[in-house]
């Protein structure tokens, strides 16, 4: 979804017809600034929005707010730093306030999380990827949060990436055969990666023409004896590792010799990070 869309839905969503405690006591000519603040340590995300819901409520009031950024995104913070300003028609600050700090939070608190797990991986391990496990409609913002996390991004949507999955497998009724015509109907540059369960399912697997295996749900050691397998027999191939993966686990298996490991709690289970806006009159 398009940002300026999001944006104007929220707004829409908050807003109304009017805010019917702020317009009548605000009146347009009271400018002043604000300061974002963060109240815990994080990593920064959502500036881009945060901005883009300013100028969203400038556009149906008037007026004109600047959004300042102090710290650049991808930056880790301590409690009390002040990572944006914001100066203008104080009516519209303080309208646009809440929508602008719930992406904000929710968007620190994604690229938090990542942090945490990419810091778990360390530098010489695996990937720290995430999944299509997103809020409907907010997969850029939350797939950026990520990347400021200093993750990366899987597949973006099913349109981009092939992933031949269990449910795949068990609708056709066998994993080389679900591969086969995945590969026959997708073009050379994209890659094919089949999920593959159990080490039974990994030797299927190796006969395939797939490019990639993602390794789900395996305990450790059945993962350690797959990767093992895998490069012995297939050396090129890409191996991803997912199912169950918490920080301690990330960190445990970091010497296997995995590339990827993907965490759809790097988004669905993040906490939201603790932000606020404080604003001056003049």
């Amino acid at each position: 979804m398009r940002l300026s869309a999001l944006v104007a839905a929220a707004i829409d969503e908050d807003l109304g017809h009017g805010d019917v405690t702020t317009e009548p006591t605000i009146g347009p000519e009271v400018a002043g600034t604000g300061r974002v603040l963060a109240k815990q340590a994080l990593v920064v995300a959502g500036h881009e929005v945060a901005r883009a819901v300013f100028a969203e409520v400038d556009a149906r009031l008037g007026g004109s707010v600047t959004y300042d950024v102090l710290v650049p995104e991808g930056t880790g913070v301590e409690a009390g730093t002040v990572v944006a300003t914001v100066a203008g028609p104080l009516r519209n600050v303080v309208i646009g306030e809440r929508t602008a700090l719930n992406f904000l939070m929710r968007m620190c608190g994604i690229a938090t999380n990542t942090r945490r797990f990419v810091d778990a991986a360390g530098p010489d391990g695996p990937r720290v990827v995430d999944t299509r496990k997103t809020t409907p409609l907010h997969r850029d913002l939350e797939k950026h949060a990520v990347r400021c996390g200093g993750g990366f991004n899987h597949r973006h949507a099913l349109f981009d990436g092939v992933l031949v999955k269990d449910n795949h497998v068990d609708a056709v009724g066998s994993l080389t055969e679900a591969v086969r015509r995945a590969r026959a109907a997708n073009h050379h540059l994209i890659r094919v990666e089949v999920e593959v369960r159990s080490l039974v399912e990994l030797e299927e697997a190796l006969g395939t023409a797939a490019d990639a295996f993602l390794l789900d749900n395996m305990d450790d050691a059945t993962l350690r004896e797959a990767v093992r397998i895998a490069r012995e027999r297939k050396p090129s191939v890409v191996l991803e590792a997912s199912g169950n993966m918490s920080i301690e686990r990330t960190e445990r298996i970091r010497g296997f010799g995995l590339d990827l490991v993907s965490v759809g709690g790097l988004i669905h289970q993040a906490t939201w990070a603790d932000l606020s806006l404080k604003i001056r009159r003049g």
